[in-house]
């Protein structure tokens, strides 16, 4: 997993956060070898939240085929669960104090979810979780000024 916006380990810049235009960053990533993946997930996450992981959003069922995608897009044929905040769709860094570490991760699917945009984000993890044959994970950071 990786993002031509920023790499492993660096701050997200301030266009995709709260303080910015909140747009979800471009994303790339390459195919495992050794799984078949049908699908893919992508789950973004923040463990540093003060009442636990918050997840900032739940990408399903995006084709095979596909390996990338620019900034503020969704993948036709993708939908999107809800996150942590309720509603289906990006929801940007920003934390509350200090900085926090958002895990971009991708997962490699078995079979696709067959969840539509708005599924719950319990319903959406899980299916997830039962699917995944592959993962790759690509950490930012973000510290409101």
């Amino acid at each position: 997993m990786s993002s031509p916006a920023f790499a492993d380990g660096d701050p997200v810049p301030v266009q995709l956060t709260c303080d910015g235009d909140e747009v979800s960053p471009p994303l790339a990533w390459s195919a495992p070898t050794a799984a078949d993946v049908a699908a893919w997930a992508v789950v973004v996450d923040d463990p540093d939240a003060p009442g636990g992981t918050f997840t900032h959003w739940v990408l399903l069922d995006v084709p095979a085929a596909t390996s990338s995608f620019a900034t503020g897009e969704v993948p036709d044929g993708a939908a999107q669960a809800d996150n942590s905040a309720g509603g289906a769709g990006w929801t940007g860094p920003c934390p509350p104090s200090g900085t926090h570490h958002y895990r971009f991760t991708v997962y490699g699917l078995s079979a696709p979810t067959g969840l539509g945009d708005g599924a719950s984000l319990d319903d959406a993890l899980s299916a997830v979780g039962d699917a995944a044959v592959a993962e790759g994970t690509l950490v930012g950071s973000y510290r409101r000024r």
